[in-house]
């Protein structure tokens, strides 16, 4: 069985995210953390977060990329637990049961982005289109084989290629956040 943990390979989600995930976290989809907001209003890291953000189910904090890693049974459970207990407590969920339930879905969901070998980076891009949320989902493979993940040693690219829609600007986003 595969799952997906936060992967940082540079500092620039400290940056363009509110709150960023920890490195190595189990990681979900995250499309739920906006189930009440309207995403045509999102500005700022908020947005950004929702438009290309994996959820790191301990922190609650986001993640660009995630990595495909092998995962056992017991992983699985602990993610459905603690996502379950994130849902209870965060985002209203009214009972640990009905929490479960949900939790169930996000880890089977992840588990149906697994496909692609160890080690593959999973980017998403989430979009609001006739009122519903869409997500599409890209894959990075290393190089000559695995090897330590650098941000620019990444060549192949599969799944649906849409063009970005702005450009993001870190450098002029760490010079507002120091100010």
């Amino acid at each position: 069985m595969k799952l997906i943990r936060t992967i940082r390979l540079d500092a620039s989600d400290i940056f363009v995210f509110e709150k960023a995930a920890e490195p190595g976290e189990w990681a979900v989809s995250g499309a739920f953390a906006f189930w009440n907001r309207d995403p045509g209003v999102l500005e700022g890291k908020a947005r950004t977060a929702f438009r290309s953000g994996f959820l790191g189910v301990s922190t609650l904090g986001w993640s660009t990329l995630v990595q495909i890693v092998k995962a056992s049974e017991d992983d699985r459970l602990a993610v459905v637990d603690s996502l379950a207990k994130q849902l209870v407590v965060h985002f209203g969920a009214p009972t640990i049961e009905d929490a479960i339930v949900a939790a169930e879905e996000e880890v089977a969901f992840v588990q149906s982005l697994c496909t692609q070998p160890e080690d593959t980076l999973v980017a998403v891009n989430r979009t609001f289109e006739d009122g519903a949320v869409r997500e599409s989902f890209r894959t990075l493979r290393p190089r000559n084989g695995a090897k330590p993940a650098r941000a620019f040693s990444f060549l192949e690219v599969e799944g649906e290629e849409e063009p970005a829609s702005e450009q993001l600007d870190l450098i002029a986003m760490a010079g507002r956040e120091r100010k």
